[in-house]
């Protein structure tokens, strides 16, 4: 496993190991200082379910000698499976009303925004199907009413996508949106909320692919750099 993933990831980031391996590749092998999920004839590869800024020392150090694909999985579709709670108990499982696309990968890319500066490392969105296994704790995610998250399972890979360049991340931008908007404008495009939004201006603008060119009332303007 990867030396910053929580408990809650163990199932997945495992599950996603076998997955995404292919003949004769190798497991947690060392490079240099640091342990390596995938070593692959033509690249090194890290698979990180969250926390991607808790890499970003890893894969600087590591691209100035190798060639690194950072891998990152985000839920189109989740299935929540809660444990029996006492041995009278079932097992309960529904599909969450939440589905994830490509664009909530700037939630977590805030941590990290200029990485794909990095020469050599390139990063690889796969949108999957998954369980998350909840156990109930009274004690604990009083929100949840108890019920914390055990642990995450795979169910199915349904696209992968690759981003070597901050360019490749600026085509995910809407192509509804107008030459220049707001942060309000592009969460309406996007049909997400306003803080994904700001959290993507933020990652493009720190990339180099938007800049702030003035404002429209209280709100700032945006525009694509180039």
């Amino acid at each position: 496993m990867s030396q910053f993933s929580t408990s809650n990831e163990k199932a997945l980031h495992a599950e996603l190991k076998s997955w995404y391996a292919d003949a004769g590749d190798q497991f947690e092998q060392k490079v240099g200082r640091y342990f390596i999920d995938i070593v692959q004839p033509h690249q090194l590869v890290e698979i990180q379910t969250r926390n991607l800024g808790a890499l970003r020392s890893k894969l600087t150090q590591l691209a100035k000698k190798h060639t690194v694909r950072l891998v990152h999985p985000i839920a189109q579709e989740k299935w929540i499976v809660k444990l029996p709670t006492d041995a009278g108990d079932h097992e309960s499982r529904r599909k969450s009303p939440k589905r994830g696309g490509l664009v909530d990968l700037f939630g977590e890319l805030v941590a990290f925004p200029t990485m794909l500066h990095t020469e050599n490392l390139s990063l690889e969105v796969l949108l999957i199907r998954e369980e998350e296994v909840r156990r109930h704790e009274p004690n604990r995610a009083w929100r949840r009413r108890g019920w914390v998250t055990h642990e995450r399972r795979l169910l199915e890979v349904v696209e992968r996508r690759v981003f070597h360049t901050p360019a490749d991340l600026a085509t995910l931008l809407p192509s509804e949106l107008n030459a220049e908007f707001t942060s309000a404008d592009l969460a309406r495009a996007l049909g997400k909320p306003r803080r994904l939004a700001q959290q993507m201006i933020y990652c493009l603008r720190e990339a180099g692919q938007l800049a702030e060119i003035g404002k429209k009332g209280r709100a700032k303007l945006y525009a694509c750099a180039s």
